[in-house]
């Protein structure tokens, strides 16, 4: 995103009610007016990143929209800790649909705004990875194919956390789950499955594509806000760690998104009609071990004995994608 000129004064950060901020540098969550759309009373665990970056990218949305927006949720780790029968923790029009069908649900919401003759009216789809790129891969790639005006936005845990941890198309190599253990000649998810939505949503040709992360909130809001200033099938991928599910500390949950952002493993970029037109470099790159012993999913590469080819095989992966997002920083010497 373009960096906007900051100065910093007294504590060099965002922190929410920075006063000596410029008024256009600050974030939603800074704003004392901001929506609040997803607000207190729901259930998701301690450092949950879905709940986090939910509430950033739909508290952005809603101001973009001048706060006429409906949002189609499927069913899925955000839609059942949010709400719980008879309550709901959000304040907005909100629906759920089923595990696959969100995209299709918007899709019909969406329609129903421009018979009304309601415009203003956004509408937003969202789901967790299992009902993005799995369960509910073919109503997106419809609403991809038809350029129906929604903003997809899925939230990627890398498994179906809600039912138990299990394996999805998200879920990275070597990684243990419920349906891939840790044990055999290779331990944890197979190498070469799997599938990258961002890129999917590339090959379609819509308007605008990205990844996010809850490592760069900011990031997240420019994203969102830019989506919104579009019309037609938008997509925004959201990485958003699990501390149940991946067994990391939930006080790491920003910690261990930003390691896989800096080690190459999930590369924030934006394109538009299929062409990529902006990236986050790395500045200071980082072993993928740094990211990998953090994550209790991964603790089987690095038991006494442990075939470090596994390690090995996963830096490669990252190393593809910095070779072919372009990921490292320029460095001046100047």
């Amino acid at each position: 995103m373009p960096a906007p000129l900051i100065k910093f004064y007294q504590t060099g950060t965002f922190t929410i009610g920075n006063r000596l901020l410029d008024e256009e540098a600050l974030s939603v969550q800074a704003d004392e007016l901001r929506p609040n759309v997803l607000t207190s009373g729901h259930r998701a665990c301690q450092g949950c990143g879905e709940a986090l970056g939910a509430r950033y990218a739909l508290d952005a949305a809603m101001r973009a929209a001048g706060d006429q927006i409906i949002v189609a949720n499927a069913t899925g780790c955000l839609e059942v800790f949010s709400t719980p029968y008879p309550e709901s923790s959000w304040r907005v029009a909100w629906m759920h649909s089923l595990f696959g069908n969100a995209a299709a649900v918007a899709t019909g919401i969406a329609a129903a705004m421009k018979v009304k003759g309601r415009p203003n009216v956004r509408v937003i789809a969202q789901g967790g990875d299992g009902g993005t790129t799995d369960i509910g891969l073919g109503c997106l790639s419809g609403m991809f194919e038809r350029n129906d005006d929604v903003l997809y936005i899925c939230y990627d845990n890398e498994a179906y956390m809600n039912t138990g941890v299990q394996r999805s198309s998200a879920t990275p190599p070597a990684a243990r789950t419920a349906t891939t253990p840790a044990v055999g000649s290779q331990p944890g998810n197979s190498f070469g499955h799997g599938k990258s939505i961002p890129l999917i949503a590339m090959a379609h040709r819509i308007p605008y594509a990205a990844t996010a992360s809850v490592a760069d909130l900011r990031d997240l809001e420019y994203k969102i806000n830019k989506a919104m200033r579009i019309h037609g099938a938008r997509y925004v991928h959201v990485h958003v760690p699990c501390p149940l599910g991946w067994g990391a500390d939930p006080r790491d949950t920003v910690r261990v998104a930003r390691l896989a952002i800096e080690t190459g493993l999930f590369p924030l970029f934006e394109a538009e009609f299929g062409n990529i037109t902006d990236k986050t470099s790395i500045r200071h790159l980082k072993p993928v071990e740094e990211y990998l012993r953090l994550q209790k999913r991964f603790a089987h590469l690095f038991h006494s004995g442990a075939d470090q080819q596994w390690i090995i095989a996963i830096q490669e992966i990252a190393n593809r994608n910095i070779r072919e997002f372009g990921l490292l920083a320029e460095v001046s010497h100047a």
